[in-house]
């Protein structure tokens, strides 16, 4: 399939640059069977499950991975934004770090660059440089610091390339789920935004079932298709982890027929991924999500799939695509332009049953 065969037209003042208050988005509900579609609020949610069905979410944590300091020693500025977990961590604790810097072009292996705060810095070294722009850099935190700590009191939240603002702080606070538990993530799993504690308890008392994943988003969620083909497209891969309460779970909804709901892609391509690795079966575990799910793909777990709006020609629009076609999602797409849904992270959600 050709690539501009998921594109669609959407105003700018469509995507969302701030998040409406939380449990107040808009929910545009798409039938996987029929393509039909209904319009309500996320707080419907509730009403749309059955008792027994499982809501399986992605708990990882957004870290402050978008980093201002100063080149050493001339002093210009520096921008340094985190694509993801530690490639690795030194006994001394310092990290190494995939990362896209700016300026780009001064910051070429050896350069040494500096984060500031209040309460300690940090020291960076770029060490190596990698494709589309991207480079190897090496953090070492002030002595007696933590790492992990410096980066969460001098970073800012990596709000996503559209949208056109800095960050402020009530961003810390809202571009994190209510359920987020495991640091590592650079990009929110959005879909779960929308859940408040309030929402999540009326789901429990419905009968519905919540477990969790872990995996961490990496930059590469933004990651634009380079090529005119889908099926040339890689993805870059984004580590997860399933426990063994979760793979239960599942199993024990799926032997019994009942539905098993992903909030977001992300947790999609975790519960796939495993699914793939296990020859149909969710084992508990670790490993790297690189699946790249397109039209064509045959799902193994999920009956259902709670999404935000995607970006044109993007792998995640490629995902919803197929799992309830293209026509029937790009179709729904037309029908949330013309009803002003607002789009992307911070904006609207789609369920699809």
């Amino acid at each position: 399939m050709r690539v501009d065969e998921f594109s669609f037209q959407l105003p700018d003042e469509l995507i969302a640059q701030t998040a409406v208050p939380r449990g107040t988005s808009r929910l545009l509900n798409l039938s996987r069977e029929t393509g039909a579609v209904l319009h309500g609020q996320i707080g419907d949610l509730p009403g749309m499950l059955r008792a027994g069905d499982v809501l399986v979410v992605n708990d990882t944590r957004v870290f402050a991975a978008r980093l201002l300091g100063r080149r050493v020693p001339s002093g210009g500025a520096v921008e340094c934004l985190l694509l993801g977990a530690p490639i690795d961590r030194a006994p001394d604790g310092s990290a190494r770090f995939e990362a896209l810097v700016h300026p780009g072009q001064k910051l070429k292996p050896g350069a040494q660059v500096r984060f500031d705060g209040p309460a300690g810095g940090i020291d960076g070294e770029i060490l190596e440089r990698r494709f589309f722009g991207r480079r190897i850099v090496r953090l070492t935190p002030d002595h007696g610091q933590t790492l992990d700590d410096l980066v969460d009191a001098i970073g800012h939240v990596p709000l996503p390339p559209y949208i056109h603002r800095g960050d402020e702080t009530a961003d810390r606070e809202r571009y994190q789920t209510v359920y987020a538990r495991d640091r590592g993530s650079v990009a929110a799993p959005t879909a779960g935004l929308h859940f408040t504690p309030e929402l999540l308890e009326a789901i429990a008392d419905r009968g519905v079932i919540r477990a969790a994943v872990t995996l961490h988003v990496g930059y590469g969620t933004f990651k634009p298709i380079r090529t005119d083909l889908v099926e040339q497209h890689v993805v870059d891969p984004e580590p997860y982890e399933i426990t063994e309460e979760t793979a239960a779970v599942i199993a024990i909804a799926r032997a019994a027929r009942r539905r098993v709901i992903a909030v977001g892609t992300t947790t999609t391509r975790a519960l796939e991924d495993a699914a793939r690795r296990g020859d149909g079966v969710i084992r508990a575990g670790r490993a790297q999500a690189d699946i790249f799910i397109h039209p064509g793909f045959r799902f193994q777990v999920i009956d259902g799939l709670l999404t935000n709006f995607h970006l044109p020609g993007s792998s995640l629009l490629m995902l919803v695509c197929a799992f309830a076609g293209r026509e029937r999602v790009l179709a729904a797409y037309e029908e949330a332009v013309r009803e002003r849904y607002r789009f992307y992270s911070y904006g609207d959600a789609m369920l699809i049953l």
